[in-house]
């Protein structure tokens, strides 16, 4: 499949003139977007609709993870022609989110060393210096974000149980004071990736809490006062007990006050960004598990106030979970959730998002947008592995992605690489973290050097 899509793309190279970068693969759609690892390669694309979803069970539970290999010795991802890839820096624990400061330092979070990493590349984009910004008040920390947006004063960061601030001016190499709490007292198990981001007009700070379980097993019970009583006084889709104010997007105000829900049903968005065009937040989100290779689709979607995507009880739209206690205990939820605006293919995992805004890349790729995928587990055919890129037209998804890297290994049971991160460097370079080998990339056009 995969010899084909490139041989039909070179046709199509050789009849128009156009360079690897810029030319699209066909379109897989249906039951052939599903597929799996022999399928990645950068330029292939796939449409997945809520329409094609198979039947829960249609296949087995699988548990197929890949084993983790030593990076080899001169290994890259693989990545378009007319693009070029380099490593930039490696021995970091777990480096998961990284997020570019204003002047254009790289923070990363290395969230099993529970440190706050910052990384400045020289002109000839070589890592010049590296230090650890902060490790103290720090508990797994992964979403990272700066305030005031321009002109920063400030460094947050989302551990898994609490969101916490460091004082910050443009050029620090460690934080100059200790950490102040600024959200404590969100629950920590299980799911743990907090993100964190502003929104443009630097009033709202959104913060993501994944749920704390599969689809709820651990709850125990019915609400006290009821199913019907409680959804009156909660927001749209809310679960109880051990999940009550999990699965969400929150927002406070900068000081960490006055908290609201935004939107509920997110089973783990461990990616929480703005789209530029729009001010609107988006999520790439890890669905559920359990129901079969192609159930449930992973997603990445904008989040509007008072959305309910479907968690626990139902996904993808109105499709009913079918197993017990869900299925039947909430009717009353039919038909009112929220379908995702870009289907990914189920146990993808996709973990960071960032929309593309910079001037090196073709044109064609501006108010696009990157997502890291952690990859596979819970699937016989294994996929993810890599980082994509989501189609817009006019700042509205397509529902398109496309392969954009890949090559983190050389077969869907021995990874080195595992994508986490994505951000886009002041030069327009795309920079990703992986914590497999726990290496840092930089990617970069070449038809436009830096």
């Amino acid at each position: 499949m995969r010899k084909l899509l490139q041989l039909l793309s070179a046709a199509v190279a050789v009849a128009t003139g156009l360079s690897g970068a810029a030319v699209a693969q066909p379109t897989l759609t249906g039951q052939a977007a599903f597929g799996g690892w022999q399928d990645s390669a950068p330029g292939v694309r796939r449409l997945i609709k809520p329409a094609d979803l198979p039947a829960p069970f249609a296949t087995k539970s699988a548990s197929n993870a890949p084993a983790l290999v030593n990076m080899p010795a001169g290994a890259k991802p693989t990545v378009a022609d007319g693009f070029g890839v380099t490593e930039i820096a490696d021995g970091f624990q777990m480096p998961r989110v990284v997020r570019v400061a204003p002047n254009g330092d790289l923070f990363v979070a290395d969230s099993n060393a529970n440190t706050v990493n910052i990384l400045r590349l020289d002109a000839g984009r070589k890592l010049a210096q590296q230090s650890v910004f902060a490790s103290e008040g720090l508990s797994q920390p992964y979403g990272i974000a700066f305030y005031p947006l321009d002109n920063p004063q400030w460094v947050y960061v989302a551990n898994s149980d609490s969101v916490v601030r460091f004082p910050y001016a443009a050029g620090d190499l460690k934080a100059t004071g200790a950490p102040q709490t600024i959200i404590s007292g969100v629950p920590a198990n299980h799911h743990w990736t907090r993100d964190i981001a502003f929104s443009p007009d630097g009033k709202t700070l959104y913060l993501s809490v994944g749920s704390g379980s599969n689809v709820g097993e651990d709850v125990r019970g019915l609400p006290k006062e009821g199913i019907a009583a409680f959804a009156a006084a909660h927001p749209l889709g809310e679960f109880w007990n051990e999940e009550e104010d999990r699965a969400d997007v929150r927002a406070y105000d900068p000081d960490g006050k006055n908290e609201r829900i935004v939107a509920t049903g997110l089973r783990n968005c461990s990616g929480l960004t703005i789209q530029p065009e729009t001010g609107q937040p988006w999520c790439v989100v890890n669905e559920r598990d359990e129901l079969g290779d192609n159930l449930v689709p992973d997603y990445a979607t904008q989040v509007t106030q008072g959305a309910w995507f479907g968690w626990p009880w139902y996904y993808i739209g109105n499709n009913e979970d079918p197993r017990k206690p869900l299925k039947g205990q909430r009717p009353d939820l039919a038909g009112k959730a929220t379908v995702p605006d870009v289907l990914f293919q189920a146990h993808s995992a996709p973990l960071n998002i960032v929309f593309y805004e910079g001037a090196m890349f073709p044109a064609a790729y501006k108010g696009s947008a990157f997502v890291a995928m952690h990859g596979s587990w819970n699937r016989g055919m294994a996929t993810g592995y890599k980082v994509v890129r989501l189609l817009f037209d006019n700042g509205k998804p397509t529902g398109e992605y496309e392969d954009f890297m890949t090559g983190f290994g050389a077969s869907p049971s021995e990874i080195w690489g595992r994508p986490v991160g994505v951000a886009v460097a002041k030069d327009g370079a795309l920079i990703v973290t992986e914590d497999g080998s726990g290496t840092i990339w930089r990617v970069a056009y070449q038809a436009n050097p830096s």
